[in-house]
């Protein structure tokens, strides 16, 4: 079974998006728990928020993958920013309590110059004032594309970060395996599939990769760029997609688009994942 989806607008509320998602054809969607490039919210509605949950139940949806603000940095030189972000980290995690069982994901950051050891150590720290042993929501590391100072760009950084975090708190930390951002990291999931994903088992763990964004890269690999592309329009290509979709390691995770798509650009992808599932072209 796949969970395949999109990013969906709350513009007009939570219940909403599962009835978009269920129209555009998909089981799954992500949406921004605030304002992506400001950091802004609005008051969540508990009553809209169980509408959503009781329809992604009675569809059988897989688990939402909410997603937190771009401008989010828990590892700023600048304090300022690092406070501003782990009023907004705290907050949203408050919020996905109205979500019962899902996912947080989030961008690790950047350490603007401070250097990996001190960016690392100032996420786990965010993490471990954050985090509650009682919380339903499992909250996610996004792998990135090593750009500037940002953290994330290697397997590696982010075992470093979970190690960090106390280990009562550890259950409720997993990945979100970027096909874009690893690929233009230098993981060559186009050509060694199964060997990027043994080195991820054996640095993080299998167990720990909760969900996917699933896009083709306008980059070749290693270019550190992060810029998405449609399925099979990018330099990873159609066959490399369609094998990470259907491969059995990843079976059972959700699996967002992001790529550069309107509505009727997510319907065909959805419907073209669909089709892979089934056997298709």
């Amino acid at each position: 079974m796949i969970f395949i989806g999109c990013h969906l607008s709350v513009t007009d509320g939570y219940e909403a998006m599962g009835r978009t998602m269920s129209s555009f054809g998909g089981n799954t969607f992500a949406w921004f728990t605030r304002n992506p490039r400001g950091g802004k919210t609005k008051p969540a509605d508990p009553a809209d928020a169980g509408a959503l949950m009781a329809h992604v139940r009675s569809e059988g949806f897989g688990p939402l993958v909410a997603h937190g603000s771009y401008t989010m940095n828990l590892c700023s030189a600048k304090e300022e920013t690092r406070a501003n972000g782990l009023d907004m980290f705290s907050k949203d995690l408050e919020r996905m309590e109205l979500f019962p069982g899902q996912l947080y994901n989030f961008h690790p950051g950047s350490h603007t110059g401070q250097g990996a050891e001190a960016g690392i150590a100032q996420i786990a720290d965010a993490l471990n004032r954050t985090l509650r042993p009682d919380m339903t929501t499992t909250v996610l590391l996004e792998t990135m594309a090593g750009k500037g100072s940002e953290i994330g760009g290697s397997f590696e950084e982010l075992r470093e970060i979970i190690d960090r975090v106390d280990e009562g708190l550890r259950a409720k930390i997993g990945v979100c395996f970027d096909t874009c951002h690893t690929w233009d990291a230098g993981y060559d999931i186009a050509g060694d599939l199964d060997g990027v994903l043994r080195h991820f088992d054996e640095v993080i763990g299998l167990d720990r990769l909760c969900a996917v964004h699933f896009n083709d890269s306008k980059n070749d690999r290693g270019s550190h760029k992060d810029r998405h592309e449609k399925l099979g329009e990018g330099h990873i290509g159609a066959e490399a997609m369609k094998r990470i979709a259907l491969h059995p390691a990843l079976a059972g995770r959700p699996f967002i688009l992001e790529t550069p798509n309107d509505d009727e650009g997510y319907i065909r992808e959805i419907r073209t994942v669909k089709e892979w599932q089934s056997g298709g072209d």
